[in-house]
C-alpha cells in the first residue's frame, strides 16, 4: 500500500483526462475540471469506495461553498487518514483556493493509494453513500441530469440525419435545385493538416525527453536509497533537491548548505593533523646529523690522553668556569 509516493513517481505523470474519468466514472459524478473537487468532499467519497464505512459521510458537504465548509471535509479526511496510519500531507490551504496544479497533483496521489488498496471498486454504490451527505442528493442529480443531457445530443445527429435523407430525396425530385446548390461555392478548409502534424511529432519528441530525464532521475533515486550510503551527507542532499514539491530556487542554496555544514563539522572533530611527508624528509637528515656529531665527539674524547685530558681542565679552569672550584 503507497502512503509516501515520491514526486518522481509515475503516478504523478498521469493527465488530466484520465483522472477526471477515474472521478466520474468511481463516483458517478460529471466533473469537468480537477479543481472543482477543490470541497474534499471528492477526497472523502474516494476513500470511501476503497475503505467502506471508514469515513463518516455524514459529515461531508458535497455544496460547500466557503473555505471554512472545505476544511470541515478536510478534517474529515485528516481523520480518516489518521485512522488508517497514512502519513500524506494535506495542504488544505492550497487545495480550497482552487488552485488546478495542486488539485491534480493531491488527486494523482488519491488515485495511486485508490488503485494500491484494492485495483477497483467491489459492489459500491456512490449514489446510495452520498445521500446521507449535505448537498449529496443534488450532486447526483446534476449527474443524471447531464448525463440525460448527453444522451438528448447523441439522439439529435440521428434526427437530423433522417431530415437530410427526406431532404436528398426532395432534391432528386427537382434536378434545378441541385443546380442551384452545384453553382453556391464551398467554404475553403484551412490547411491546418500540416500543422497538426508538427505539433504531434513535437509532442512525442517532448514526451520521449520527459520519459529519458524521468528513467535518470528515478535510477538516482534508487541509488540515494541503498543501505551503504542512504544517511550519507550528500545523499540527504540530493533527496533535499528531488523531493522539493515547489519552484523555489532555495533548495539548492539549502543543499548546499547541508553538505558544507557537515564539511565543518568533520573538520572540527579531526584529529591533529600528522606532519606532512616533505617535513619528515627534511627533519631525517638533520636527526642524522646530530646524532653522528654526538658519536664523533663521544670517540674523539675517548681517544685522549690522560695528559690532553688534565690540559683540556686547565684550560676550563683558567677560563674561570663556574664547573670548577679550588
Amino acid at each position: 500500500m503507497a502512503t509516501n509516493i515520491g514526486m518522481m513517481d509515475g503516478a504523478y505523470f498521469v493527465g488530466r483526462s484520465e483522472i477526471l474519468s477515474w472521478i466520474n466514472s468511481t463516483l458517478q459524478l460529471n466533473l469537468s475540471k480537477v479543481e472543482e473537487g477543490c470541497s474534499g468532499a471528492v477526497h472523502c467519497q474516494l476513500m470511501d469506495s476503497v475503505h467502506p464505512g471508514m469515513v463518516q459521510m455524514h459529515k461531508v458537504n458535497f455544496d460547500a461553498k466557503n473555505e471554512y465548509e472545505m476544511i470541515q471535509n478536510y478534517k474529515v479526511l485528516q481523520d480518516v487518514f489518521n485512522k488508517l496510519k497514512i502519513t500524506k500531507h494535506i495542504e488544505v490551504s492550497k487545495l480550497v483556493k482552487g488552485r488546478p496544479l495542486d488539485n491534480l497533483e493531491f488527486m494523482q496521489w488519491m488515485k495511486r493509494y485508490c488503485d494500491s488498496v484494492n485495483g477497483g471498486l467491489i459492489n459500491y454504490n456512490p449514489l446510495e453513500r452520498r445521500e446521507v451527505c449535505k448537498g449529496g442528493k443534488e450532486a447526483s442529480k446534476k449527474c443524471t441530469q447531464s448525463q440525460a443531457s448527453s444522451k438528448g445530443s447523441t439522439a439529435a445527429p440521428k434526427v437530423q440525419s433522417s431530415h437530410n435523407a427526406r431532404r436528398n430525396d426532395v432534391s432528386s425530385a427537382n434536378p434545378s435545385n441541385q443546380s442551384v446548390k452545384a453553382s453556391k461555392p464551398s467554404c475553403p478548409v484551412p490547411p491546418y493538416d500540416a500543422q497538426i502534424t508538427e505539433l504531434k511529432l513535437s509532442v512525442d519528441s517532448l514526451e520521449k525527453e520527459r520519459d529519458f530525464y524521468f528513467a535518470k532521475l528515478r535510477d538516482i533515486e534508487i541509488l540515494c536509497q541503498s543501505p551503504g550510503i542512504e544517511n550519507l551527507p550528500v545523499v540527504a542532499a540530493m533527496k533535499r533537491i528531488l523531493y522539493s514539491s515547489d519552484n523555489d530556487s532555495s533548495v539548492l542554496a539549502e543543499a548546499q548548505a547541508m553538505v558544507s555544514l557537515h564539511q565543518k563539522e568533520a573538520e572540527y572533530l579531526s584529529p591533529i593533523a600528522e606532519v606532512s611527508a616533505e617535513e619528515k624528509e627534511n627533519s631525517d637528515p638533520q636527526k642524522r646529523k646530530n646524532i653522528v656529531n654526538l658519536d664523533v665527539d663521544s670517540v674523539g674524547i675517548s681517544t685522549l690522553s690522560p695528559r690532553q685530558r688534565l690540559s683540556d681542565a686547565t684550560d676550563v679552569h683558567c677560563s674561570g668556569s663556574p664547573l670548577m672550584t679550588y
